[in-house]
């Protein structure tokens, strides 16, 4: 006859338990760092009793230095800035650069209402023609008030995105050509070096005077200045891409390369069954890249040519002068960065999703 001991049952449940656990925080780890938020896993093994002291070690220097980093950049900002004087007064410090980031919200809290007023007047007035017969006298109406801070971030981003796509569509098909094929690596190299180093100020007249004889319509699905932003960003930004494409097919494993040969794959099924997956790590390196080259090509193109958008805000206000337009200017600056960051986690988040390489 065996007899259980009920305190060995016990602890092998909680063991089992404390494994599931750390199975999970593992897996949510992987989020964690997608998101910017690596420092959560040591708290939670922590909680959980997995050596905190170790795992304080971890929330040390993932947590607690880069905090410093920061209230040590601030206290510096703080400090410093008041000494310095420029033709519009000094330098804003955090406090005032925070203020000016909250009128922002409520000026475009106070146009977006601006704007729902002058929609619901307009709808109005449409359906007081419909209800006495004269619907042929409706008409659309756009509101031609200044965009809100929202809305032009909003215009960046959808800028950015709409050139980077083309980008993508542009420069993956090249890049798989060129690493597959040494006679077009060949015919691709010259201009990839030609053009990869031609700075946006340079592309952009060229692009808007030829924008504007090709587009010539003004009741088109895109605006013009939307137009001459996205392709100026398309042709800074395919080139990260095309070269890492092109590295990543050309140093794909040999062995796979016969395989592909003994089981006489035609060139579709080889390129999406053997040479994209075996690529994607350096590709999507590439696309990383192209999308933080594209948000920087964007600013300045939108700054350099009126053209709508965080870079426009940036000038406008430049050229304003008033007190708090350096201010403003420092809350665009923020912005502008911290975008950036979000976009390279999204695609981090896509190359996490797609990939299984650790190389991020």
């Amino acid at each position: 006859m065996t007899t259980v001991d009920p305190n060995f049952t016990a602890e092998a449940d909680r063991e089992a338990r404390r494994a599931r656990l750390f199975t999970r925080i593992n897996a949510a780890d992987k989020w964690f760092q997608v998101l910017g938020l690596a420092w959560l896993t040591p708290i939670l093994k922590a909680a959980a009793g997995d050596n905190p002291r170790a795992q304080m070690k971890d929330v040390w220097r993932l947590l607690v230095v880069p905090l410093l980093a920061i209230f040590g950049f601030l206290l510096l900002w703080g400090t410093l800035a008041p000494k310095v004087q420029t033709s519009l007064g000094a330098v804003p410090g955090p406090a005032q650069v925070w203020e000016e980031a909250v009128n922002l919200h409520e000026d475009a809290q106070a146009k977006a209402a601006k704007q729902a007023k002058f929609e619901t007047m307009v709808d109005k007035r449409n359906q007081k023609l419909i209800d006495a017969g004269r619907a042929d006298e409706v008409k659309t109406v756009a509101y031609t008030g200044a965009p809100t801070y929202y809305q032009q971030i909003w215009t960046s981003i959808k800028t950015v995105f709409f050139g980077f796509l083309i980008a993508t569509a542009v420069a993956v098909p090249l890049g798989i050509a060129a690493g597959l094929s040494p006679t077009a690596n060949a015919a691709i190299n010259p201009l990839v070096q030609i053009f990869k180093p031609v700075s946006p100020l340079a592309w952009l007249p060229i692009v808007t005077m030829i924008v504007s004889a090709v587009y010539a319509t003004n009741d088109g699905m895109f605006s013009k200045s939307f137009l001459i932003s996205a392709i100026t960003v398309t042709l800074c930004s395919l080139w990260p891409t095309l070269i890492n494409t092109a590295l990543g097919v050309a140093s794909i494993d040999k062995d796979l390369v016969n395989v592909s040969k003994v089981l006489k794959m035609n060139t579709y099924t080889k390129i999406t069954k053997l040479v994209l997956p075996s690529a994607l790590p350096l590709i999507f390196t590439g696309l990383r890249l192209s999308l933080g080259v594209g948000w920087m090509v964007l600013i300045a193109a939108e700054m350099l040519a009126q053209n709508p958008g965080l870079g426009k805000f940036v000038w406008d206000e430049f050229q304003n002068g008033s007190s708090s337009s350096l201010a403003k200017i420092m809350v665009a600056v923020f912005t502008i960065g911290i975008i950036g960051f979000l976009l390279d986690r999204v695609m981090y988040a896509l190359q996490s999703l797609f990939t299984f390489s650790n190389n991020r």
